[in-house]
């Protein structure tokens, strides 16, 4: 095919914590042309449990070879989880990136919460593992001084890829900004923990998420087959990249749910001032560096947990069974996160007695009575909009719909996170009216007071 007759797209890595995926957007449509997705593997040996970036890295350049021949690709755009950070010389890792459900940073846990600022100052909770990125660079500096005496520059995980592709080193807000006691975001500033400890001298220059921060590295270029002058941009976290689209077409207050192994709430114009540190709650920065109220939980782990990974279509009759005799999840099957960190998930009744129907309704209630949660500590208002995963899931749709009173809208046509870091192509300035929204999902089949009701009195 003559290169002139190819479309114009932009390539988006998108590192989830569970999977990766590459995807091939096109710049106009928005369409995504062409997607590979891989697991995220962790490896147990080395120094502590890490990601696999080489795999990651090798799994990357096929990718690009293969999109390059099906597009005239002039952007990339990359965008993952947070809580992943990369310590190099300049040159080359001088640690793995560590895995932020290793628990091993907990055993400095004391000495770093002396250390760490007031809540207030970073709007960052105080995580277990390696959620907060102050807390990893402080084990790491004290459990391995010879290899973080090398450090010169600190990545964030979308940044570390950027540099993988460009040579080149950036920061950017929203990566910043995700629960890493580093940043003041009402201030815009490192936070006094970043300073005091040395380490805001190794993050290298702030950007903004859609700047380009070079062109591809010209062996990368040559040895994929795309255009030496493709951009690459700063990239963005991948709850922000969900996000972005919305913070530029919406009006506030609205709520945006991003899904994934997490479900991020963000409350746009809703209440910082409410929010409860010991639930999950902080503030992200969004891609144009403004605080968001925001609250937590891993709604995908969980409900994996708890369904055991069924396809089964629940029937009329389980459904009315679960509702009716209020056979519920209760709160918390991913210790030590979300609004009921400390509590012991359990069931109310015996689930080897349970269809695997059942298990779904079961499951897909527990996940929006804690979505619920979500949006009343935050002081979220307006309507919901739902992407990732969970959004295909019309049974947890419909009960929010119900337990809130207000509209909840399904983003079923792409993961938010790809579209997200899409736009990044274009910046701000480019961004058009977006697809349509689908209509509000349907109230619950069944009415759900009783039932919210007794599972609210359970948790209290």
């Amino acid at each position: 095919m003559p290169h002139a007759s190819l479309p114009k797209a932009t390539i988006v890595l998108d590192i989830g914590k569970t999977n990766a995926k590459l995807a091939l957007v096109d710049d106009e449509t928005r369409a995504i042309l062409a997607i590979r997705t891989t697991t995220n593997e962790v490896l147990t040996e080395g120094l502590y449990p890490h990601f696999d970036v080489e795999r990651i890295w090798k799994w990357i350049l096929e990718g690009l070879a293969e999109f390059a021949g099906q597009a005239a690709v002039g952007c990339i755009s990359t965008t993952t989880h947070g809580a992943a950070i990369a310590v190099t010389d300049g040159d080359d890792l001088v640690m793995p990136i560590l895995d932020y459900e290793f628990k091993g940073p907990d055993s400095v846990a004391e000495a770093y919460r002396a250390l760490r600022g007031a809540f207030w100052e970073t709007l960052s909770p105080d995580l277990p593992g390696g959620l907060n990125v102050g807390r990893q660079l402080f084990w790491q500096e004290r459990t391995y001084p010879s290899a973080f005496g090398r450090a010169k520059t600190i990545l964030f995980y979308p940044q570390y890829w950027v540099w993988r592709l460009t040579g080149v080193a950036v920061s950017e807000p929203t990566t910043l900004g995700c629960h890493t006691d580093l940043w003041n975001p009402e201030a815009g500033t490192f936070s006094r923990l970043a300073d005091d400890r040395g380490w805001s001298k190794l993050f290298p220059p702030m950007v903004h998420p859609w700047d380009t921060a070079g062109t591809l590295l010209p062996a990368l270029a040559a040895k994929t087959g795309l255009p030496a002058d493709c951009r690459v941009v700063a990239g963005i976290h991948d709850s922000n990249a969900s996000l972005l689209p919305h913070v530029l077409r919406r009006r506030a207050p609205f709520s945006v749910i991003s899904t994934g192994t997490w479900l991020i709430l963000f409350a746009v114009g809703g209440s910082i001032a409410d929010l409860d540190p010991a639930r999950d709650c902080l503030a992200n920065v969004d891609a144009l560096g403004r605080a968001v109220p925001s609250a937590r939980f891993m709604a995908g782990r969980e409900y994996s947990l708890l369904t055991g990974d069924s396809k089964a279509v629940p029937t009329e009759a389980e459904i009315a069974r679960v509702v009716n005799e209020r056979i519920m999840a209760l709160p918390s099957f991913a210790p030590g996160t979300g609004p009921f960190a400390f509590r012991e998930g359990h069931w109310s009744h015996d689930p080897a007695t349970l269809t695997p129907g059942e298990r779904i309704v079961a499951a897909s209630l527990y996940c929006a009575l804690t979505a619920e949660t979500c949006l009343q500590l935050t002081g979220a208002a307006g309507p919901i909009v739902v992407e990732g995963p969970i959004s295909r899931n019309a049974l947890f749709l419909s009960a929010l719909t119900s337990i809130v009173g207000r509209p909840v809208v399904a983003r079923t046509d792409a993961t938010g996170t790809t579209e997200g870091a899409a736009l990044l192509a274009k910046g701000p300035e480019g961004v058009g009216p977006g697809l349509p929204d689908a209509d509000p999902a349907p109230p619950f089949a069944h009415d759900l007071t009783a039932y919210a009701t007794a599972w609210r009195e359970t948790t209290e």
